[in-house]
């Protein structure tokens, strides 16, 4: 589990403004939004790709995307669960 044990996985997408599935358009926006919510832990990867049906390289693009558009000012690379 990426989120604190005292929040549901439905606070932390309300909290993050994640869309509640993966039937959306996909701004680059709401791309950013679960990029920036896995590499907080905010979710887990695993969490996000089941729920947004993510493969691992689709993610890994838009999170190349995420850092090279600033979103990653420390330039961590994220922790992500294997699937």
């Amino acid at each position: 589990m990426a989120y604190p044990r005292d929040i549901s996985i439905a606070d932390a997408i309300k909290r993050y403004g994640l869309p509640r599935n993966h039937k959306v358009h996909w701004s680059k926006a709401r791309k950013d939004d679960v990029v920036r919510a896995v590499r907080e832990r905010a979710i887990s990867f695993h969490e996000a790709r089941s729920r947004y049906l993510l493969s691992r390289s689709e993610f890994e693009q838009w999170e190349a995307d995420y850092v090279a558009s600033g979103g990653d000012a420390q330039g961590e690379r994220t922790r992500m669960q294997d699937a």
